[in-house]
């Protein structure tokens, strides 16, 4: 193999992954990173903190590759999807599990450094995100089991640092699934008149002419789950002005999707990165704060 094809190869694989595109890493890493301050009361362990960020990174890749190969015979016929290396055959399918496979066990061999809970529960994960790219051929609820795959790092960050899967980190991982199903229907806004021609489903097709109203209720839900969260965490009033500023951005996104344009649905779904990041800087300043007032 000369220089030039190790050189496509590594780039394809990059596109594949879509590390050229790291909203996905984003929408993962913040309610893990939620979920490492909680379990930790701010001061997560290195170790953990290391392995958890860098299982994001892992297993999102491994989430794009198994989401591609999955649609392999769907992409091309999405006007938005249909460059992608495996839809435009750059990459073959063998190739794409090949990758899956290898992106997965890196991920296992990270979880390893961890307890016995965090082993058992990231076996969850893996199938979670294994099957989730078929879901959409099955149930107009992709986006559900998106939700679950995406939110499943919730107990195993808990599990990593306490040992234990508490009551309050149920409740993260049921606000994750409710958010990410808003942010994705909005994702799915974008591509709803070619997934109906190509026969895919999605809560976008579900909702259909209630999509912006169901949205806004799930926005709701999202903001009041995060309360009821600072309510039983008992958490500082910083926490609460996080939550009233992305109430803010929800409405802004509302405000994008009104006229259901593709390009404008898929920036209220990326703005769904600042939403978690202003989520996590409230849980941030609560713990530090915390400790700078009893220290």
């Amino acid at each position: 193999m000369n220089k030039a094809y190790i050189k496509d190869r590594i780039h394809q694989y990059y596109l594949l992954t879509r590390l050229n595109k790291p909203i996905g890493i984003f929408l993962l890493l913040w309610p893990t990173l939620w979920a490492l301050w909680v379990a930790s009361e701010g001061r997560p362990n290195l170790l953990v903190f290391f392995v958890f960020v860098s299982g994001v990174v892992l297993m999102r890749s491994a989430g794009c590759v198994i989401n591609d190969y999955a649609d392999r015979k769907i992409d091309p016929l999405v006007s938005r999807t249909k460059m992608r290396p495996i839809a435009a055959g750059l990459v073959k399918p063998r190739e794409a599990l090949i990758l899956f496979v290898a992106l997965c066990v890196l991920a296992f061999l990270l979880v390893l450094l961890m307890n016995r809970l965090t082993v058992y529960l990231s076996f969850a994960g893996v199938a979670l995100a294994a099957i989730y790219p078929f879901m959409k051929r099955h149930t107009h609820l992709p986006q559900v089991v998106l939700g679950m795959a995406f939110g499943w790092s919730i107990p195993m960050a808990f599990a990593a640092q306490t040992g234990s899967v508490p009551k309050v980190a149920w409740l993260l991982f049921v606000v994750n699934i409710v958010w990410s199903v808003a942010y994705d229907t909005m994702y799915a806004m974008a591509d709803k008149q070619d997934d109906l021609k190509a026969g895919v489903k999605s809560t976008a097709i579900l909702f259909d002419d209630m999509d912006k109203v169901i949205i806004g209720i799930l926005q709701a839900l999202v903001l009041f789950g995060l309360y009821l969260v600072g309510q039983q965490l008992q958490l500082s009033t910083v926490f609460y002005v996080s939550l009233v500023i992305a109430a803010g951005f929800s409405v802004y996104q509302q405000f994008l999707i009104k006229d259901r344009i593709p390009q404008r649905c898929i920036q209220a779904f990326l703005n769904n990165n600042v939403f978690g990041a202003v989520i996590f800087v409230g849980f941030f300043l609560h713990y530090t704060l915390y400790y700078v007032n009893n220290s």
